[in-house]
C-alpha cells in the first residue's frame, strides 16, 4: 500500500467507544495562564439539585454569552474570554467552581492594608451572590511581582512585614513554594463579605503558565480541605448512635451466653440492630470515602506545591495537616466502628444461627424417635392383622372345601367331609400365607417371596 493510500484509509481496529472521552481527560481541566499581577475570584459550590441548565442560565447573564447552550457545557469544563477578564467554570460529582482572573485593582498591592478587592470585581452586581448553590468555598487570591529577599531570616522578616499589615496585621500562615521560588501567605479567615484571601508574592519573570499552577494547586488544596471536612460532622452526629448500638449489642451477646432469653426474641432484637446498622451504612458509607478521597487529594496537592519554611511561621502543609489530621482519624475512627459493628453483628446471628440449629437438630431427634417408635408399633399392628387376615381367609376357604365335600358325598362319592376339610387345613392356611407374600413383593415391600 502506497503513502497515499495509508493516509486516505484507516491503519488501526475501530475505536473503542470510550477511547476519545478517556484519552482526552488528560487534558479536561487545564491550568490557566494568569499575567501577574493579577486578582482571582474563586467560588466553589454545592451542586446538590443545581441541574447544569441552571448553571448555564446563570452563565448568560454574562455580557455577551446570551446564546451559550449546555450543549457547551457538557464536558464540565468551560472557559469564557471578556475583553481584560477570563471566567472558567468547572462541574464536579459535588461541587461547582468559578474562577475569574482578572487584572490586579489599584491600591491593592504590598503596603495596603486590607485592600478593597470586591469592589473592583468584574462579574455584574450581585451576580455572585446568585450563583445556583451553597457556598463551600470562597477565595480571593491576589498574585504580585516582588523581589524575594535573602534566605535569611532578617531579609524574609523584612518582606513579612508588609504583607502582615496587607492581612490587616493578622497570624500568618506561608511556605515558599516550589523549593523557594515564590511566596504564598494566608490566614485562613473568613471575611465579612465570606471569602478567604491568599496572597502570592512572584519574583519579577514569572511565567504565565507557572503562576496558572500555582493558583490552582492553591485553590484546589483549600477546596479539597473543606470538602474533605465536610465528613466531620457526619462522625460526630453517628457517634453517639455508634454507641447506643454496641451496648445493645453486648446485650444480646451476654442473652446469649447466659440463655436468659428465647431464640426468637434475641432474633428479633438482632433484626432491629442489623437494620439500624445496615441504614447508617448506606447514609454515610459515601460520605466517608468521599473524605478519604478529598484528603488522599489534600496529602497530594500540599506534595506538589514543594514548601520551603519562612523563619517564625507555619508552612500551609504543616498548618492543615495539624488540624486536619485529627479530624481525619475522627472520620476514620467512625467509618471502622460503623464496618467493624456490621460484622461483630454478623458474627452474633451466626452464633445464634448455631445455637438454633443446635436446639432444632435436637428436637428433629426427639421427632425422629417417636415417629420410629410410632412405626414400629404400626409394623407390629400390621402384621397382627396380617395374622388375623391369614387365618380368617383360611378359615373361609376351609369352610368353602367342607360345603364342597358335604356336597360331593352328597353326590354319592366316598368322601367323608370333616376329615377332608382338617386334613387341607395345614395346605390351605400355607397357601393363603405364601399369597399374601406374593403381593408384599410385587408391592416393594422388599420382604422375600
Amino acid at each position: 500500500m502506497n503513502t497515499a493510500t495509508e493516509s486516505a484509509g484507516r491503519l488501526l481496529p475501530p475505536d473503542d467507544v470510550l477511547r476519545e472521552e478517556l484519552h482526552n481527560e488528560v487534558h479536561a481541566r487545564p491550568s490557566a495562564r494568569i499575567r501577574l499581577p493579577a486578582l482571582v475570584v474563586f467560588v466553589a459550590v454545592l451542586n446538590e439539585g443545581v441541574s447544569r441548565e441552571q448553571e448555564c442560565e446563570h452563565l448568560r447573564r454574562l455580557p455577551g454569552q446570551q446564546d451559550l447552550s449546555p450543549a457547551q457545557m457538557r464536558g464540565n469544563f468551560l472557559r469564557l474570554r471578556f475583553a481584560e477578564h477570563t471566567l472558567k467554570w468547572e462541574r464536579h460529582t459535588e461541587f461547582t467552581r468559578y474562577s475569574i482572573v482578572q487584572p490586579l485593582p489599584p491600591q491593592s498591592g504590598l503596603g495596603e492594608s486590607e485592600p478593597d478587592l470586591l469592589a473592583h470585581t468584574v462579574t455584574p452586581a450581585g451576580w455572585l451572590r446568585d450563583i445556583p448553590g451553597r457556598t463551600v468555598a470562597a477565595i480571593q487570591l491576589v498574585m504580585l511581582h516582588a523581589e524575594l529577599p535573602e534566605p535569611t531570616p532578617q531579609a524574609q522578616a523584612a518582606l513579612m512585614a508588609p504583607a502582615q499589615q496587607w492581612f490587616g496585621g493578622r497570624t500568618l500562615v506561608a511556605s515558599q513554594l516550589g523549593g523557594g521560588h515564590s511566596w504564598a501567605l494566608t490566614d485562613f479567615h473568613i471575611e465579612p463579605s465570606g471569602f478567604e484571601r491568599m496572597l502570592v508574592i512572584a519574583p519579577p519573570g514569572t511565567s504565565d503558565t507557572r503562576a496558572g499552577r500555582i493558583s490552582q494547586r492553591l485553590l484546589e488544596l483549600e477546596t479539597y480541605r473543606l470538602m474533605a471536612l465536610r465528613g466531620l460532622p457526619v462522625a460526630k452526629a453517628l457517634s453517639p448512635t455508634l454507641a447506643q448500638a454496641e451496648a445493645r449489642l453486648a446485650g444480646i451477646t451476654a442473652q446469649l451466653e447466659a440463655k436468659s432469653a428465647s431464640e426468637q426474641e434475641l432474633l428479633d432484637q438482632l433484626v432491629s440492630l442489623a437494620a439500624s446498622v445496615e441504614r447508617a451504612t448506606a447514609e454515610h458509607n459515601y460520605r466517608f470515602g468521599a473524605t478519604r478521597a478529598y484528603d488522599a487529594l489534600v496529602s497530594q496537592r500540599i506534595a506538589e506545591l514543594r514548601e520551603k519554611p519562612i523563619p517564625g511561621t507555619q508552612t500551609i502543609g504543616e498548618f492543615m495537616q495539624r488540624r486536619l489530621s485529627p479530624a481525619m482519624a475522627t472520620v476514620a475512627a467512625s467509618a471502622q466502628r460503623l464496618t467493624s459493628l456490621s460484622e461483630r453483628i454478623a458474627r452474633t446471628s451466626a452464633l445464634l444461627r448455631t445455637r438454633v440449629d443446635i436446639v432444632t437438630e435436637a428436637q428433629n431427634q426427639q421427632l425422629l424417635e417417636k415417629l420410629t417408635r410410632g412405626q414400629q408399633l404400626q409394623l407390629q399392628l400390621q402384621t397382627t392383622v396380617e395374622g388375623l387376615s391369614i387365618a380368617a381367609i383360611s378359615y373361609y376357604v376351609i369352610s368353602l372345601l367342607l360345603y364342597l365335600a358335604k356336597g360331593a358325598k352328597a353326590a354319592g362319592l366316598p368322601v367323608h367331609p370333616e376329615i377332608a376339610a382338617g386334613a387341607l387345613i395345614p395346605l390351605v392356611i400355607w397357601v393363603v400365607w405364601r399369597a399374601t407374600r406374593r403381593i408384599h413383593a410385587r408391592l416393594g415391600t422388599g420382604e422375600p417371596h
